[in-house]
């Protein structure tokens, strides 16, 4: 059964962007992003809200000549998966295999899950939230980054308990840690 998984940088203090918005901090080496597209290779949805789609539109335009070969495998991974983006204000897709929906339907997304060929991956931390609310994660992937940036945009909602059971772990050379836990329960 396809599960909807929730994949996201963070700083080692629980925090996707920092107090000014910035995650340059949070730029995966060659080893970590190599990592990442292999984990998302698989993915046959991703849904994001508009922000997070703004932020990852650039993937179609992507590779340049210059560009290294993960680049480029990370933008041939994005360009070939669905989107569906959660958003008020957009009312026409900016890019290929994506359709905007003007609000996010916990039933409608179970329904998308539940009919897809493989796992939908839900990008950005306010998107994902609603969907801890409503219990729809299944698995949470965390790439923790060794930085303590003291606040920002948490990884995590702050108004839900999550209980989570740890199913694999990875340490990368230049200390980023990937931990992927199963989500147990939820309570908002």
């Amino acid at each position: 059964m396809p599960r909807l998984i929730f994949s996201t940088i963070a700083s080692l203090d629980g925090y996707t962007a920092d107090t000014e918005g910035g995650f340059g901090w949070s730029a995966p080496d060659a080893e970590v992003h190599s990592f990442v597209n292999d984990r998302l290779r698989p993915m046959s949805t991703f849904l994001y809200g508009r922000r997070m789609y703004e932020t990852m539109r650039v993937w179609q335009d992507l590779p340049g000549t210059d560009d290294d070969p993960v680049i480029a495998d990370f933008a041939q991974v994005w360009q070939g998966a669905e989107k569906v983006v959660y958003s008020s204000t957009l009312t026409h897709p900016a890019t290929p295999r994506t359709r905007i929906v003007p609000r996010f339907d916990a039933g409608e997304v179970r329904a998308l899950v539940d009919a897809s060929s493989g796992d939908v991956s839900i990008g950005g931390p306010t998107l994902a939230a609603e969907a801890f609310r409503a219990g729809l994660v299944d698995e949470v992937e965390l790439y923790l980054v060794p930085v303590s940036v003291g606040g920002g945009t948490p990884a995590l909602p702050l108004d839900t308990r999550l209980h989570l059971e740890l199913l694999e772990e990875h340490r990368f050379s230049a200390g980023t840690v990937w931990l992927r836990y199963r989500v147990t329960a939820a309570e908002a």
